[in-house]
């Protein structure tokens, strides 16, 4: 098990970032990862957006890492620019202080700065699946000394486009290696293509759910037309990161034009937004600069974004899967969160429904004086 008294066990700086980040318990996926990790032992992963897949891969590959060794030993590949960036982040956090040097590599960078990069000798390297391929067939990315594989967010990596390129990366790396396969998602097909590459592999699956006991459950009934509004007083009573989700990204665009006509601070992540655009955004989210960030569960798939202490559910999600990837985002690693949602007289009925199916407690709120307040007098309260 990864309890604390395995953590206690890794290196004091792994140890020193955990109590600094105000982690208690470690996650389901990280209790069960971690330790067959740690052992060298091939891992398929499935567990939800925001329950802490990053580090339930990222800490046992620091711990095994040999520090005296200059050369390129962890390869972790991602699907988006995004994503790399976000895992190099995290890398560096919890390397701080430390001699291991880390770099990422992504499609549309310039090559020859990226070939600068790696003069300085990493040893842990995070990119897109093409370019680290491009690195190596140009000879500079040396990965002969390559003894663990990260794919994340495989569902997408085991794609037609990246497929080849995965396959090509492994087959790089020593025959011994170790090769982890990580998403919120894992198709039978998905399964059956990373066990190709694996040797007897570790199957985790860590099942959907909710810490009722850190989050709270709320909701609004408003009509359809009426939404943009309500949510540009919630936006105003509230504060903290918030993430609005809606289904469409023309609803999206509809939203961020009314809220910044009114004047609100926001970011929009959408799938039709340019590179630079949503580098921007995020940038400016997960800095604090903006709490509001707008997107649809397409444009937010693999995005992990830490201390978000509001999740907005615009449109009313169809799933209850689509519900608890969502409002994973909040509430997580012992930290408090509030889930939202905007119904209307149809949608209501699909969360009295959802209450059940999750087993979750949904109260109804009202905005009065600038304040979220119960409603006086009735029954609110959708009881699991």
């Amino acid at each position: 098990m990864a309890n604390s008294l395995q953590l206690e066990t890794m290196k004091p700086y792994i140890q020193s970032v955990w109590k600094e980040s105000g982690f208690q318990a470690p996650t389901n996926i990280q209790d069960q990862a971690i330790p067959a990790i740690l052992e060298g032992k091939d891992v398929i992963c499935e567990s939800p957006t925001g329950t802490g897949k990053t580090l339930a891969y990222l800490l046992p590959v620091i711990e095994k890492l040999d520090e005296s060794k200059k050369s390129v030993q962890v390869v972790i590949l991602a699907p988006s620019r995004e994503l790399v960036m976000q895992i190099l982040d995290q890398v560096r956090k919890w390397t701080k202080g430390t001699t291991i040097g880390s770099a990422s590599f992504i499609g549309g960078a310039n090559v020859k700065k990226q070939v600068e990069k790696l003069k300085e000798k990493p040893q842990i390297v995070v990119g897109t699946t093409g370019r680290i391929v491009e690195l190596i067939k140009m000879k500079k990315l040396k990965m002969h000394e390559v003894h663990t594989v990260v794919v994340d967010e495989a569902d997408q990596l085991v794609s037609p486009e990246h497929l080849g390129n995965v396959q090509s990366i492994i087959k790089a790396t020593l025959r011994d290696r170790q090769v982890l396969f990580f998403s919120a998602t894992i198709s039978p097909q998905t399964e059956t293509i990373a066990k190709g590459f694996m040797q007897d592999p570790q199957v985790i699956r860590v099942e959907e759910n909710i810490d009722q006991t850190n989050t709270n459950h709320i909701y609004f009934v408003c009509e359809q037309r009426d939404k943009i509004d309500l949510l540009r007083k919630i936006i105003h009573t509230i504060s903290g990161r918030t993430i609005a989700f809606l289904k469409t990204v023309e609803k999206v665009e509809e939203a961020e034009a009314k809220l910044a006509y009114h004047g609100i601070p926001l970011a929009v992540l959408a799938g039709e937004s340019k590179k630079m655009e949503r580098q921007q955004s995020m940038k400016n989210f997960r800095s604090g600069k903006i709490p509001l960030l707008l997107t649809t569960d397409v444009a937010a798939r693999g995005l992990d974004i830490e201390d978000v202490t509001y999740v907005i559910h615009f449109d009313f999600p169809k799933t209850t899967t689509q519900y608890l990837h969502r409002s994973g985002r909040t509430g997580r690693m012992g930290k408090e969160g509030t889930v939202i949602s905007l119904v209307n007289a149809r949608e209501e009925s699909f969360l009295k429904k959802m209450s059940h199916e999750l087993g979750l407690t949904f109260t109804e709120k009202q905005l009065y004086q600038g304040k979220i307040v119960d409603i006086v007098g009735q029954k609110n309260s959708i009881k699991k």
